[in-house]
């Protein structure tokens, strides 16, 4: 697909062939740049796409089975402003060059609670996020996970980072737009198990010393089972009257 790209480690070493590049030789335009982290099936990418013809989206998956969806939506409906790029995220700053990228959206990723340095809002990925972000550029974050929002949030306010948004349900705040009502499979999932959803959006300055929050964390209890388990724990973990009916993501 001509919207999906893809390069070898090898040829990374050297530098990505695009870096620097993405707005001329991708898009064929100058306008700004935004990445969907852990995009999925591309659901943030596109609805973006559909709804700002003057931005240039790109979205980052590891797994290309799951953006074959997007990059299918994207050729059916001839969007040129929507591309994917299938790669590690921690090989952002080898993609993209120093201010090409004006805002990050991460939705709904793996909370990684005993891991710090895998979670996309640590400062491990912020300090590689703001190499390639123009600077004070702009970090959403959706999340279903109360320990991912928890640790977001308690970072934001250490490092004492610019907040616009920080809401730890979305849809009761009256703060939902059109943009934040782009749904993706897995936040449709929870909201259909009486699950919250927690946003925040921040601006990440060049020149602020990251360090991580000194705060302990109660873990997300249904995470603690498989995929299929956790989706029918899901409802009564954190609502008991929710429907605990069997379907799998």
């Amino acid at each position: 697909m001509d919207c999906v790209f893809q390069f070898p480690f090898s040829a990374l070493s050297g530098g990505c062939p695009l870096r620097g590049k993405w707005q001329s030789e991708c898009f064929h335009n100058n306008r700004p740049i935004v990445l969907e982290l852990g995009c999925g099936k591309g659901e943030y990418a596109v609805g973006l796409g559909r709804r700002f013809p003057e931005k240039n989206f790109i979205g980052i998956d590891i797994k290309g089975s799951r953006m074959w969806t997007g990059a299918k939506q994207v050729e059916a409906e001839r969007l040129t402003n929507v591309a994917f790029l299938r790669t590690s995220i921690e090989l952002i700053d080898r993609l993209f060059a120093p201010g090409e990228v004006s805002e990050i959206w991460i939705t709904f990723p793996d909370p990684q609670m005993k891991k710090v340095n895998k979670r996309l809002t640590s400062t491990r990925f912020l300090e590689s996020y703001r190499r390639v972000l123009q600077p004070g550029g702009t970090v959403h974050l959706k999340t279903d996970s109360p320990f991912l929002y928890t640790y977001t949030h308690e970072l934001v306010r250490t490092n004492g980072l610019p907040v616009e948004v920080d809401t730890d349900d979305l849809y009761a705040s009256g703060l939902a737009d059109d943009i934040l009502e782009i749904k993706t499979y897995y936040e449709q999932q929870w909201l259909s198990r009486g699950f919250t959803i927690k946003y925040i959006k921040f601006h990440l300055p060049h020149e602020t010393p990251l360090k991580e929050p000194d705060i302990d964390i109660e873990p997300d209890s249904y995470r603690s089972y498989n995929r299929g388990q956790r989706m029918t724990t899901t409802a009564t973990t954190e609502n008991p009257n929710a429907d605990s009916s069997t379907d799998r993501n």
